[in-house]
């Protein structure tokens, strides 16, 4: 019977190999195969293969050398001593196979590869600038736009025109007849003329009094309370007053004498500018 010789794996297991120290000092320290990739960034699989001296498949000497000394140093163990050990058991076979490779590309060393995609980060403080530069810009345009159409509006007069006179007597004016002004006068201008005459009657007390223009419009009448009356009309006026002493009356600001018309404090008279 032909004896065969026992492969480089079963003679690289034996008491004392590189590779039986690595297994037994990852089981002293539990660690999982697992556990030791993860923390080594290695394939699984080529840990396995440098506790089992399994070369074939390792990739090329150096890279699997290195692997050797990072993992004996992660167990605690003497790197030099795993190193020597590895080059001793290395088949030479291997070794001229990776000298005769040197011109060939690199192939893959089995290492774990981290996450390398590139990640967009954004800066929070960037965005919210970019957004209240939005928010000030449409703010500041919506203020513009305003302006420009309040520039573009025609102002609007809110004042009925009234004459110098009637603005300084305060007289309500009316083209009604017999309509009452806000001083308590009855106020009529009709078809007003440059003949436009202006009366006032100051009141002290209550009295009777009814003043009627040439165009038939009554100015007042009837019994009046204490006040100032601003009147305007057509001359001459026909003028009825009941007692003169409560009052004063002027014709275009000039004072009437009353007495001359008077007859026991009674006046019943036309008077024309």
């Amino acid at each position: 019977m032909e004896m065969t010789t026992p492969s480089s794996n079963t003679q690289s297991n034996a008491q004392g190999s590189f590779g039986a120290m690595l297994q037994q000092a990852r089981k002293t320290k539990q660690v999982s195969l697992d556990e030791a990739a993860a923390e080594l960034f290695i394939l699984k699989r080529h840990l396995e293969a440098l506790e089992n001296e399994n070369f074939a498949e390792l990739p090329q000497a150096a890279f699997a050398r290195g692997f050797a000394i990072n993992y004996a140093k992660y167990l605690g163990l003497d790197s030099a001593k795993i190193a020597n050990s590895f080059d001793a058991a290395y088949p030479n076979e291997l070794k001229a196979k990776s000298v005769n490779n040197i011109d060939t590309p690199l192939q893959p060393m089995g290492t774990l590869q981290r996450d390398t995609n590139s990640r967009i980060r954004f800066n929070p403080l960037l965005i919210i600038g970019v957004i209240a530069l939005i928010i000030l810009a449409v703010f500041l345009f919506r203020m513009v736009s305003n302006a420009s159409k309040e520039n573009n509006q025609e102002p609007v007069s809110t004042v009925e025109d009234i004459s110098a006179i009637e603005q300084a007597q305060g007289a309500a004016i009316s083209n009604d007849t017999d309509s009452v002004g806000a001083s308590g006068s009855a106020l009529n201008l009709g078809d007003a003329s440059t003949e436009t005459a202006f009366l006032n009657v100051n009141l002290t007390d209550d009295a009777v009094v009814t003043i009627t223009d040439a165009s038939g419009n009554t100015l007042i009448s009837g019994a009046q309370t204490a006040g100032s009356y601003d009147l305007s009309g057509t001359p001459p006026f026909s003028v009825q007053i009941d007692n003169i002493d409560n009052l004063s009356l002027m014709l275009n600001q000039e004072s009437v004498d009353l007495d001359a018309y008077a007859t026991d404090k009674q006046a019943d008279f036309e008077l024309t500018p």
